[in-house]
């Protein structure tokens, strides 16, 4: 049995897809039958605190890639980012038994579809699942909480157009912050499965680490944390409920049919052009954010040491604050942001706050 998984929106849903491919197909990534973990296919995207290059990364900006299919390259452990880059596909690669294809965007929509009929055309596999963490991919492009509806649009216009049974799967509905569980309820279909605490516990160490929020919180509640938990530079503030360790089944034509980005930019050939669709629909794209914000964050020059006094007396004052606002939780990513600790020291923040309070360490995410 052959399996393919396709992390729609990169980053964490990579780990969420190791995650669920082992509980709905067998223990361990291996099926009852004992064959391979699934291929997961996802992007190079991630925050820039790990790739200060803003978007998503292309196979030309790696070395040591494995060549898959014509248009597809596997990343194993030892593929380098050019550098400066940055990715955290090496190192899923070297702590999960799976193999992460990278889709690569670069040639738009339909450089995509033939990335996807390739690997189908190689893998042969008996399924395919198109996962999302969140549920943004639900979207119809124009709710004024949505923030980055382009690398999901990607992707569900792809899947939408290739001839294969692909089934669209979104865990943890809301969590990340970006379409309310209540405007999803109406879009999802129903409960496959609902994650457990031992079913995430291969992937703790990678969450030591990994700098997803969503995936994160997908993580804790699975584990039990229960509360309102605040995330990203803006403070979003996201429940965390006995549902939000769901996975649900969803239509994938229905989804493709709402997504107005999805369906404009179906017949691009690049990413500059998806891009412009985007601005021309809903006057951004999440891209030009991140080239801002990467262009304050250049301004800033070398990080002095982390002042570990300082942080801990901005923490208790962020806490009182937060506390006030019926926060309950919160991610370390939120807590650099918060306060003003630069990004590439957020690992010494977390080995602080967990050295000086272990109790409120609710893995992957810090107590209040």
């Amino acid at each position: 049995m052959t399996r393919l998984m396709v992390a729609g929106g990169g980053g964490g849903d990579a780990v969420a897809a190791a995650v669920i491919d082992s509980v709905l197909y067998g223990a361990d990534g291996t099926d009852r039958t004992g064959s391979e973990p699934a291929v997961i296919l996802t992007y190079s995207w991630d925050r820039l605190i790990v790739d200060p290059f803003p978007g998503p990364r292309g196979a030309a900006h790696f070395a040591g890639l494995r060549r898959l299919t014509p248009s597809v390259y596997a990343v194993p452990a030892e593929a380098v980012p050019a550098p400066p880059g940055g990715s955290t596909l090496p190192r899923l690669a070297r702590e999960l038994p799976y193999t992460f294809a990278l889709i690569d965007p670069h040639h738009g929509v339909e450089g995509m579809i033939r990335q996807l009929e390739e690997l189908v055309e190689q893998l042969a596999p008996d399924s395919i699942d198109l996962l999302d963490v969140g549920g943004d991919v639900l979207a119809r492009g124009d709710e004024p909480t949505l923030q980055s509806p382009l690398g999901d649009a990607l992707s569900l216009a792809a899947c939408a157009q290739v001839n294969a049974g692909i089934r669209l799967l979104v865990a943890g509905p809301g969590l990340d912050g970006e379409i309310p569980p209540a405007v999803l309820r109406e879009r999802l279909g129903p409960v496959v499965h609902t994650l457990g605490a031992e079913e995430v516990s291969p992937v703790r160490a990678v969450m030591e680490w990994h700098p997803s929020e969503a995936t994160a919180m997908l993580v804790a509640a699975a584990r039990g944390e229960r509360g309102l938990c605040e995330i990203r530079d803006a403070g979003l503030a996201v429940p965390l409920t006995d549902a939000s360790p769901a996975v649900h089944e969803a239509d994938l034509d229905a989804a493709f049919g709402r997504n107005r980005l999805a369906q404009a930019i179906v017949t691009t050939t690049s990413l500059d052009e998806a891009e412009r669709y985007s601005r021309e629909l809903f006057g951004y794209s999440e891209i030009d954010y991140e080239r801002d914000k990467a262009a304050r964050l250049g301004g800033e020059g070398g990080a002095a040491p982390l002042d570990r006094d300082e942080a801990l007396r901005r923490l208790a004052s962020f806490e009182d604050e937060a506390r006030a606002r019926g926060v309950t939780h919160t991610t370390f990513r939120r807590l650099t942001e918060a306060l003003g600790v630069p990004g590439d020291h957020r690992t010494a923040l977390r080995s602080l706050l967990i050295g000086a309070h272990p109790e409120r360490y609710a893995a992957p995410l810090w107590h209040l």
